[in-house]
């Protein structure tokens, strides 16, 4: 292949003879055939040996495997052309079959292939293996802290102490053995790899072994010379060890050990002396190097500025400050007391058998059974100090970052002004604005106000056409296109309401004769002016438009001059009587009202209106009005025939009706608009676009130095349109979706109602609610429409770019600009298409169609042949594919416009027309004699590519060839950017787990991903809307990791790539996509149980072993405890509960809690309630809602944030999340055990209907009730017999959690049920229920019709566990026997017996039943 290259290169002359190369000439699919089927060839086969992802993943190879077998020189081996019987393309499963009559008999052909690198082992040691520094760190600590705590000298005295500083020096001793540990389990893990790596590799992991097992005898062996009287197997060391050394030999190896870590510490510092190192070649370097990482073209030069270095580093040594204080003062220390006097207490009452007396080990049970629950919440609570961290990290950078400065109407109209100025600032791409500024200031204002009223205008309007604001919410909101036609600049009408009925009082109730003191009054409020002076201006404009004779027009100027002589002379009141304003006003209105009308027969009500405001102004306010009529009373002219010949034709331009109608606004709106929109979603949209231009936004370029990009959307089966009969169709409650979202958004129904009323759209009514209905679900009408705003904002900008200052200050929008420079809006499109593409993703091909997997027969072979094709719209006949083959649902295209159809292209919408789905049935009435798709491009496949890897990755690396340009962003089918950058949350009416999951959510987004990004720098790929450097990713895999399971929750995987290929993610929340989420319990506990699947996934994968190792100690943490340590903390609160209640329950059985109580010592003693106590503060989690409520105090004001989380917890909030850490827990662990983790799909649907208990209890069962039923079942028991601390006020409150735990889990499931506790419902849930329970079941019979096939499938992954799983599974089990053996000595059956022979008999009648 270089060979080749090469002649190429050199325009096929040979580099030494100069003769010309002899290539061979290759057809189109030479390449496909000869290099890439190949190797798709042996993918398909280790995907088959995956069994879909349920075989063990170190049985078979993955994506990540065949990929590191060329990043070795073993891929030279393969020769070229590539040796098809080379050891790579021989597959381990490749079967021999014989037929002997009907019998076959099948001999593997070779020994199962080695893994590459790495092997994910299904085992929690994983988490130690991945993060051993930070496991090491605490469980030294811990060690060190009992030490200190037992000596009761405290922190400082163990200094001055030589003994015990000597006996906190042991922790070295236990790094080691951990260390060794750490060593031992890579070896295991990695063994099914070893035969595929190269000698240098094996031997450093040799050394690697052979040096920690050397610490690990060095160690304890220097220390047990220090110790003056040893005893034991120390004593038999020394000996052995003889006088070698002294008593500080220890101190000297503890330094030689440590060598390593204090030379880290110091390079931890110097990041470029890192970066230099790794990149010399130096043999010492190089050798350091090949020790201390592996030689792999990921995970170096992760290295970080030293800026960013120190604020992760402090913010972590904070933490663990607080954290480890914590611990030692409020968990440890006070549990050492009572520890002592167990140990030392004799206890002769059992109430059991004892096997083994207490009395002789020092009662070490119930010190195990105190002390575990105290440890598992040490290492679990660093989560909640994280939690408390990032919160106040979190808050103290959103509010330098400006984040909620505008968070509300009001605050939105106080800073109204500065508005424009912001958006100018970092929009404008015009002349210098130094220049402008340097004309006038009030110049400068206008060119800012004419720029920015642009795209605010489209914002307003595009509110208005998804039905978010009424007809008169969108005219209060809009900005005048150009303030040139008056003197003062124009502010939108929301702001302006009620100014100037306000001034037209004041002006009445005015009683003094000069005019300083009213003119100061109303300049005092600048809005108040504007709006009077512009009404002023703007009556004169239309009056004078309106009239045609010379005389009446005439009339009008003189009393205008009149007014603006008074005002310049200071006798305004002395000439105008101030009592005639109000009924003027009240001409005035009625006079623009007709002018707003449309109809043609009201002319006639105009001249009189028109009439009466002259005479008015003359007779009732003008002083000396008379003398305005001397001339026209000269010539004769009358009053019915004054101001009767008018042209009303000039107010259907609609530059003029804008001013009539914002003119009548001004003078109607006589209450405070601060109420203006009503919606809620149209206020939020509103106060954070005009709160992100205040947010640290780099200036923008113009749009032909932007850089281009896609965005891309995976598309699976969701509904693209609802159909009529999906609206109207009704549930068991008799309730149809369109029922449910007019009841849930009835402002926005009336709104879209309005809309095409005025709009005449009365005819497509029914087309419109589909859509109406569409975009307020998860469709992709929805996510389409979303997307195209990006290429309207491409058009809109370059047309401010390229229209001029002029023209955007003179309001070129005012007038029909497309008909009048028709060239700038076609350069304008064209620019967008090249800068924006838009490429949706369809994994199965029966529904939209853009970018598709298309499968076809061979007709030659027979074979099934697969190609990615894109395709779009047509413009030519012959240019049409026949969308039956496609076997088409649905298609995406135009609105007609002027009897012909518009230019349709995914890539590129019409600038004013909305996209519209159709059904393939109306496909012929509609198109009519027109084509509709294209293909673009069709690229020929190996084969399927969903069945080697998972469906979505696969569908988007499939697709982004499509793509175009330098960025890429990614789009789910249940996110939406608005046409303004706005966030979407949940919709927090339709129901309180939406409110829920929207605050969690939203708190995630927002403070976590702001966190993760600075200070932390561990920022990963969270989920889409992320935006990728798409030449880096597409020349690295893809934006997408594919294999079976490992890489369900395939969108964090992406970060992962990024950073261990020296890339890093950056978080920025000036921008921000709206987003769907699932709402009902059910839909919402499938998510969580799929991210729950996707973690234990992550746990095993390489990527988050090189992250974990190759990390700095901060960064490791970082990165842990935001990742797979949530998780594992979420599953490590949920077995505190178990570990305390089975610690207590031997306790309570076996009689000894009763003893140690009536102890006087103990008695006296509240410390040891004290530290239980605090594992139930841990339990609640209510540290956990921090960043929630952080976040809305951010963006909604800390008041509202306190309300709104009281509010929460009045509607059970806690119950719900509970609930949601029952299923992380369980599916989390599960996975790490046993596998069977999958994508399940959450619906995209509405939850309008009522979930049966069969249902419930198919999901829940395992995870929850069975769980639920267990700890309620302990605390009893624990209640029932035992007599703990019901003396004392923390005899609730220390079981308190434990109670609330159980009770959710049995519980909320049915509390969060639509129609939950209707009787008719509950009898209808038992009646199917039993019918389900009573059900055989079968081959063929699903999960939903019988208990013993549901039973099948539920512990279906168990088949493919592993034998470690196996036998964990077993090993829990048993702590059933625990109720047996301790209940029935309880039950006094054989007269207080305590003989093993009681437990024998029971356990042997249980036997025979």
């Amino acid at each position: 292949m270089c060979d080749d290259v090469f002649g190429i290169l050199y325009s096929n002359a040979h580099h030494v003879s100069g003769d010309a190369y002899q290539i061979v000439a290759r057809d189109d699919e030479y390449f496909l055939r000869e290099v890439i089927t190949p190797i798709y060839e042996v993918l398909m086969k280790e995907a088959k040996r995956g069994n879909k992802g349920k075989a063990s993943h170190s049985n078979w190879r993955n994506y990540d495997d065949l990929n590191e077998y060329f990043w070795s020189d073993k891929c030279f081996k393969l020769g070229w052309p590539m040796n098809q019987n080379a050891d790579f393309f021989r597959r381990s499963d490749e079967i021999q079959t014989t037929n002997q009559g009907t019998s076959q008999a099948s001999t593997g052909a070779g020994k199962k292939k080695p893994k590459t690198n790495f092997v994910e082992v299904r085992t929690f040691l994983h988490l130690y293996r991945s993060f051993d520094r930070m496991w090491i760190f605490f469980i030294l600590a811990l060690q060190a802290m009992i030490i200190i705590a037992w000596s009761s000298l405290g922190p400082i005295g163990v200094l001055s102490d030589a003994d015990v500083f000597r006996n906190v020096m042991t922790i070295f001793i236990t790094y080691a053995f951990l260390n060794f540990l750490q060593v031992t389990v890579d070896i295991i893990l990695i063994w099914n790899a070893l035969g595929n790596m190269k000698f240098t590799q094996l031997l450093r992991y040799f050394l690697k072994f052979v040096v920690a097992a050397v610490w690990v005898v060095v160690l304890p062996v220097s220390y047990s010379s220090s110790l003056q009287n040893p005893t034991g197997l120390i004593k038999f060391v020394t000996s052995w060890a003889g006088d070698w050394g002294s008593q500080s030999l220890y101190t000297y190896v503890v330094a030689l050990y440590m060598l390593p870590n204090i030379v880290a510490a110091i390079l931890f510092f110097l990041p470029p002396l890192r970066r230099t190192m790794e990149r010399s070649n130096m043999r010492i370097i190089t050798l350091l190097m090949w020790w201390a990482q592996p030689k792999l073209y990921v995970g170096r030069g992760m290295h970080e500025n030293i800026f960013s270095l120190l604020k992760y580093t402090l913010f972590w040594i904070m933490l663990l400050i607080s954290k480890l204080a914590f611990s030692y003062y409020v968990e440890i220390l006070p549990l050492v007391g009572p520890t002592k006097l167990i140990m030392g207490m004799h206890i002769d009452n059992y109430q059991w058998h004892q096997f083994f007396p207490e009395n002789e080990t020092h009662n070490i049970c119930v010190v195990i059974a105190i002390w575990a629950p105290i440890i598992l919440v040490y290492f679990m609570d660093t989560q909640i100090w994280y939690s408390i961290y990032a919160t106040l990290f979190g808050g103290i950078i959103g509010a330098f970052s400006h984040l909620g400065e505008i968070r509300t109407l009001g605050m939105l109209r106080s800073r109204f002004q500065s508005v424009p100025l912001a958006f100018s600032q970092r929009f404008w791409t015009g002349r210098n604005r130094k220049n402008i500024q340097e004309d006038s200031d009030d110049s400068y204002e206008r060119y800012n106000i004419a720029y920015f009223s642009q795209v605010w205008n489209e914002f307003i309007n595009s509110m208005r056409e998804e039905d978010l604001i009424s007809n008169r919410d969108r005219d209060l909101l809009l900005v005048p296109y150009s303030s040139i036609d008056v003197s003062v600049i124009q502010w939108p009408p929301f702001l302006l309401a009620s100014k100037i009925p306000i001034a037209v009082d004041m002006a009445k109730d005015y009683k003094k004769d000069d005019d300083a003191d009213l003119f100061k009054k109303i300049k005092s409020d600048g809005y108040m002016y504007s709006a009077v002076v512009e009404c002023y201006e703007t009556l004169k404009e239309i009056t004078l438009d309106l009239l045609r004779d010379r005389e009446d027009r005439l009339i009008i100027e003189r009393i205008c001059r009149k007014v603006e002589d008074c005002i310049e002379q200071e006798k305004f009141v002395k000439e105008f009587k101030m009592s005639g304003l109000p009924s003027l006003s009240e001409k005035l209105e009625k006079f623009l009202s007709l002018l707003r009308s449309e109809d043609g027969k009201l002319e006639s009500q105009i001249v009189n209106v028109l009439q009466d405001i002259v005479e008015i102004i003359i007779q009732d306010v003008m002083v000396d009005g008379h003398a305005i009529l001397q001339t026209a009373q000269h010539n004769n002219v009358e009053r019915g025939q004054r101001f009767v010949n008018i042209d009303t034709s000039f107010t259907h331009k609609k530059s003029v009706m804008e001013k009539v109608i914002r003119l009548h606004l001004l003078l109607t709106v006589k209450e405070s608009a601060i109420n203006v929109p009503q919606n809620l979603e149209a206020r939020r949209r509103i106060t954070f676009f005009a709160n992100s231009l205040f947010m640290n936004m780099p200036k923008a370029p113009k749009v032909r130095d932007m850089l281009s990009f896609s965005v891309l959307t995976p598309y699976y089966k969701e509904n693209v349109l609802y159909s009529n009969d999906e609206l109207n169709k009704e549930n068991e409650d008799g309730i149809t979706i369109i029922f449910y979202l007019t009841k849930i958004y009835p402002d926005e129904w009336a709104n879209f109602h309005e809309r095409i009323k005025s709009d005449g759209l009365e005819e497509n009514k029914g087309e419109l609610i589909r859509q109406w209905a569409s975009y307020r679900g998860q469709t992709l009408y929805r996510t389409v429409r979303g997307m195209m705003y990006y290429w309207q904002a491409l058009v809109l900008q370059y047309i401010m770019e390229y229209a001029g200052e002029n023209a955007i200050s003179e309001g070129y929008r005012t007038v029909d600009f497309y008909e009048k420079d028709n060239r700038l809006l076609e350069e304008a499109q064209a620019l967008a298409d090249l800068k924006f593409t838009y490429v949706v993703s369809c994994q199965l091909y029966s529904a939209l169609r853009v970018a598709y997997i298309d499968e076809t027969e061979d007709t030659k072979g027979g074979k099934k042949v697969y190609y990615s094709v894109l395709v779009k719209g047509g413009e030519k006949y012959d240019e049409v594919v026949s969308l039956k083959q496609w076997n088409l649902d649905s298609i995406l295209t135009k609105r007609w416009k002027k009897d012909k159809p518009s230019r349709w292209t995914m890539e590129c919408l019409t600038f004013s027309v909305t996209a519209v789905l159709f059904p393939l049935s109306k496909r012929e009435d509609f198109f009519t004699g027109y084509p509709v798709v294209t293909e673009i491009y069709r690229i020929k496949l190996p084969g399927p590519p969903t069945e080697i890897g998972e469906g979505k990755p696969e569908n988007q690396n499939h697709a982004i060839i499509f793509t175009r340009g330098e960025a890429l962003q990614t789009i789910d089918m249940n996110q939406k950017p608005s046409n303004e950058k706005c966030i979407g949350r949940i919709p927090e009416s339709v129901s309180s787990l939406a409110w829920f999951m929207s605050n969690q959510e939203t708190s995630f987004v927002t403070i976590g991903q702001r966190i993760l990004a600075n200070p932390l720098r561990v920022r990963f790929h969270y989920g889409h809307p992320d935006i990728f450097d798409r030449i880096f990713h597409i020349t690295r895999g893809g934006i997408s990791k594919a294999s079976k399971v490992i890489n369900l929750s395939e969108d964090i995987f992406a970060g992962f790539n990024s950073t261990l290929r020296q890339g890093f993610i950056t978080h920025h929340e000036y921008i921000q996509v709206g987003k769907g989420r699932d709402v009902g319990m059910n839909q919402i506990s499938l998510f969580e149980a799929k991210v729950a699947n996707g973690n234990g996934e992550q746990t095993l994968s390489r990527d988050v072993y090189r992250l974990g190792r190759r990390f700095d100690f901060f960064r490791m943490l970082s990165f842990y405890f935001t990742t797979v340590g949530f998780y594992f903390s979420s599953m490590i609160t949920v077995m505190t509960v178990y570990v305390f209640l089975y610690g207590r329950l031997y306790m309570v059985l076996s009689g000894v809690e009763r003893e140690i109580l009536q102890s006087p010592n103990i008695h006296q003693s509240k410390a040891l309630e004290q530290a239980l106590a605090t594992q139930s503060v841990v339990q609640l989690g209510i540290l956990l809602v921090l960043p929630m409520v952080m976040e809305i105090g951010l963006e909604k004001g800390f008041r509202t944030a306190l309300g709104d989380f009281v509010i929460m917890q009045l509607q059970l909030a806690s119950v719900f999340f509970t609930f949601q850490l029952g299923t992380k827990a369980h599916y989390y662990g599960r996975t790490l055990l046993h596998g069977g983790s999958k994508y399940r799909p959450t619906g995209r649907g509405f939850v309008v209907f009522h979930a049966k208990f069969a249902d419930n209890y198919r999901m829940y069962s395992r995870s929850h009730f069975v769980k639920g039923l267990e700890i309620l079942i302990l605390l009893i028991v624990y209640e029932v017999y035992g007599e703990s601390y019901r003396s004392t006020n923390l005899a609730f409150f220390i079981t308190m959690s434990m109670w609330f735990l159980a009770i959710s889990w049995l519980f909320a499931p049915f509390l969060f049920n639509p129609s939950g506790f209707d009787w008719q419902k509950t009898v209808d849930d038992w009646t199917d229920w039993k019918r389900w329970m009573g059900n055989r079941g079968g081959i063929g019979i699903p999960s939903d019709k019988s208990w013993e096939s549901w039973w099948d499938e539920e512990n279906e992954h168990l088949k493919y566990s592993n034998i470690r799983g196996k036998i964990l599974e077993i090993i829990l089990a048993l702590r059933f026997f625990i109720y047996q053996y301790g209940i029935i000595y309880h039950l006094n059956i054989f007269h207080r017996s305590k003989s093993i022979l009681v437990e024998q008999l029971i356990f042997y009648v249980l036997q025979s039943y």
